[in-house]
């Protein structure tokens, strides 16, 4: 699995610009949002469209065209150093396609950063701009707001990132050892989701395969695990991070079926490792080589995650 491009760090007076790609966005979570960017000391621009519904459909923050519009013309500006999504739900598969890639990858590098359904994203975007993106809470997210060190971790890596490349997490081995590969993944059901479509990877193959999900029961989630095992999707995979499991069934039923599913894979696995949909969730770089000690709770980052 080949190496991505890092984007610049952000610096104070960096302009940043909020997109909703999935669901709609609550207007009162976006101000509050907003409002610790600027904290922050960055210059945050709310998309046109950020706020928008779908007229018929009420799970779409507004068309397919006006949100592939709202992320294309941000990302594709000059004066916009980053990109962050406000939140997930669904949506963004719908619009991946309306994207002119090949115009985005001109404009250049620049730091991405969401999860959950975003999850198709961090896929077109190392499949399509060869770029490193960020895996982390989102601008409008409750996470992201009720947190601190969600925040905080968020913080470092977008300003300071050579201070946190090794992440330490407080999870425990489910299969112990230590994996060296590049890291990738995110929502499990939209993994799945994406297979055969045009901007899924071909393979985990050389992966430290982070995956987590929300609010789906444990039957589902085997399905899609076994989906990706029949296709062949987790051949070749070094070493296996599994995040939180937030309003599915209780983890000690889930996690029988997850250790029945990744561990005949023979490498690494650690669960708890506390990114995803959960308080304090960690920010986790996608497209980097990086090692994980599955017995120390802890992946290494050979790199800062940007420049």
């Amino acid at each position: 699995m080949k190496q991505l491009e890092r984007p610049t760090r952000l610096a104070p007076g960096a302009r940043v610009a909020v997109v909703a790609p999935s669901g709609p966005v609550p207007g009162e979570r976006l101000r509050a949002g907003l409002d610790v960017l600027r904290g922050w000391g960055l210059e945050p621009v709310a998309a046109p469209h950020v706020l928008d519904r779908h007229s018929q459909f009420g799970y779409l923050a507004g068309t397919d065209a006006d949100r592939a519009e709202d992320l294309q013309r941000a990302w594709c500006d000059p004066k916009i150093d980053a990109v962050l999504c406000a939140r997930g739900g669904y949506g963004a598969q719908r619009m991946a396609e309306l994207l002119d890639w090949e115009a985005m990858r001109a404009a250049g590098p620049k730091v991405f950063v969401g999860f959950s359904d975003i999850t198709a994203l961090h896929e077109a975007f190392a499949t399509r701009l060869d770029l490193v993106t960020l895996h982390g809470p989102m601008a409008a997210g409750v996470d992201f707001l009720g947190s601190e060190r969600a925040r905080d971790h968020l913080h470092a890596t977008l300003f300071t990132p050579e201070k946190i490349q090794r992440i330490a997490t407080d999870g425990k081995p489910l299969v112990p050892g230590r994996a060296r590969g590049t890291t990738l993944g995110g929502c499990l059901s939209l993994l799945a989701a994406e297979l055969g479509t045009p901007h899924a990877r071909p393979s985990a193959a050389g992966g430290l395969l982070c995956l987590e999900d929300v609010g789906e029961e444990t039957y589902r989630l085997d399905r899609y695990l076994t989906q990706l095992l029949r296709a062949g999707w987790l051949d070749g995979v070094r070493g296996v991070l599994l995040g939180s499991w937030q309003d599915c069934d209780p983890y000690d039923s889930l996690r029988p079926m997850l250790a029945d599913r990744l561990a005949p894979l023979g490498v690494p696995v650690l669960e708890g490792a506390g990114f995803g949909h959960c308080p304090d969730a960690l920010t986790i770089p996608f497209g980097l080589p990086a090692e994980l000690d599955a017995d120390a709770g802890t992946l290494t980052l050979e790199e800062p995650a940007l420049r």
